[in-house]
């Protein structure tokens, strides 16, 4: 019996071994649904602190709770490691590690080199490697393919390789991994059925594309069409800032119309893994072929500017109470890149509150699921506690994620002066109320009640 042939029935009787290569939030909820299928799965991560968390239960995901870790520990089918040598004993690996870009804005790839290294120490004939990590068309080949063959292994006989992009929405009450249609793309014919095969098992759908670039290909598609229309209504609310018209009306209005329209949202920036990074992905590579994107170039420009555009507005609501940014005491309400998740990466709102105590303000944050970051100089920052008493205190607050465990109508009875960079004051009353990409007009010395404490 061919290798092929053996992958094949091992996958279908459920006795093949599975590793899972990363335990971060794409990873994790991965390992959980292979072992959900009826697999044993190897968790590999060299943070032995997250293994050691799993061994005892606890989770470090928000969108994967204890219970569900525990209940996987219970099968005895699900073994988290810090010791890459047990790739000696798997059928089959999904590859799900960080992919960030360096500080010169290019792809790191570092991460998957690392682990295609332990691979190729490790590995046994007939395994099937799939990579999920968001990357540039090219690097499954490139970085993987490659790699085996010059050690004389031939893909789609003696290993097989896919690739899979993830498609992870953290917090996302509605579409998890499991049904979250998943693409994938082989090397060869027999590679993308293999892979096509266990992932129908672990997942609701399963989408098979020609190769690997399609499926690489598709995933920075995805989050560059993001991008793209969220500058524009980025720079849409600086044009209705400057024409004195409410951006989140005209989105409003214009999302009545049933076809031809898609409503994107203005913010103060871009955050989280994925928006940001891949479209600097899909232009690093484009580079190599002489093509520059254009599109790309002016979202990400407009994307970046948008924390000065906040810190503007900011400035010109204390202007209005006669106060100056040097010394305000500024509330940031949500650190977050989106609601009601803890997650940190690339949030606009660390490098809001770094413009803000640059200017000279004393800046304070609070959020209730993010607790804590470390700022530009090192030190550790605390979200402090929800005191609305000592809310009253400041000189204006700004909203930058707009959590549903927020109480507007309660923060905004407060009357301290509130930037909305998310509409979610919207139907609130109260002319202390600044919107994003809607100009500053209100005096405050036509208002009856002072504002400020």
């Amino acid at each position: 019996m061919g290798r092929y042939e053996e992958l094949k029935q091992k996958i279908a009787a459920k006795t093949a071994k599975v590793g899972v290569i990363g335990l971060g939030y794409v990873g994790l909820p991965l390992a959980v649904e292979t072992v959900r299928s009826g697999y044993s799965v190897y968790g590999i991560d060299l943070h032995v602190g997250k293994v050691e968390s799993l061994k005892t239960g606890v989770s470090y995901v928000q969108d994967v709770s204890d219970e569900t870790i525990r209940e996987c520990n219970k099968t005895n089918r699900f073994h988290p490691t810090a010791d890459y040598s047990v790739i000696g004993q798997l059928d089959a690996v999904s590859i799900c590690v960080p992919t960030p870009l360096s500080p010169n804005q290019d792809p790191d790839t570092s991460y998957i080199i690392n682990v295609v290294n332990q691979i190729k120490t490790y590995m046994r004939q007939g395994m099937l490697i799939t990579l999920e990590s968001t990357t540039y068309p090219g690097t499954t080949e490139e970085l993987i393919q490659w790699e085996l063959e010059k050690l004389g292994y031939r893909v789609g006989e003696d290993f097989f390789l896919c690739y899979s992009p993830e498609r992870v929405d953290p917090g996302n009450r509605t579409y998890s991994t499991y049904n979250t249609p998943k693409v994938i793309g082989g090397t060869t014919d027999k590679c993308v059925e293999l892979g096509n095969l266990l992932y129908s098992q672990l997942v609701k759908t399963v989408v098979p594309v020609s190769s690997p670039k399609v499926a690489e290909m598709s995933k920075l598609l995805e989050n560059t069409f993001r991008s793209v229309n969220i500058a524009f209504m980025n720079e849409m609310a600086l044009m209705c800032d400057k024409m004195g018209i409410d951006v989140w009306e005209v989105i409003k209005a214009a999302s009545t119309k049933p076809f031809g329209f898609m409503p994107f949202y203005p913010g103060p920036g871009i955050g989280g893994h994925c928006i940001p990074l891949d479209p600097m992905y899909l232009s690093w590579k484009a580079k190599g072929f002489r093509f520059h994107s254009q599109f790309i170039d002016i979202a990400q420009s407009i994307n970046d500017s948008m924390p000065e555009y906040v810190l503007h507005k900011t400035v010109q609501v204390l202007n209005l109470y006669a106060k100056s940014t040097n010394n305000s005491r500024i509330l940031i309400l949500g650190m977050a890149y989106k609601p009601d998740v803890d997650d940190l990466r690339e949030s606009p709102g660390l490098e809001i509150y770094e413009l803000f105590a640059k200017n000279g303000a004393k800046v304070e944050y609070y959020d209730p699921h993010a607790r804590q970051f470390v700022n530009k100089a090192g030190a550790i920052v605390e979200s402090i506690p929800y005191d609305l008493d000592k809310f009253r205190t400041y000189d204006c607050m700004v909203l930058i994620t707009n959590h549903s465990s927020f109480d507007y109508e309660e923060l905004a009875s407060l009357g301290v002066a509130v930037i909305d960079t998310r509409n979610a004051f919207d139907g609130v009353e109260g002319s202390h109320i600044f919107k994003l990409g809607k100009a500053v007009t209100i005096q405050p010395q036509k208002q009856k009640v002072s504002l400020l404490a």
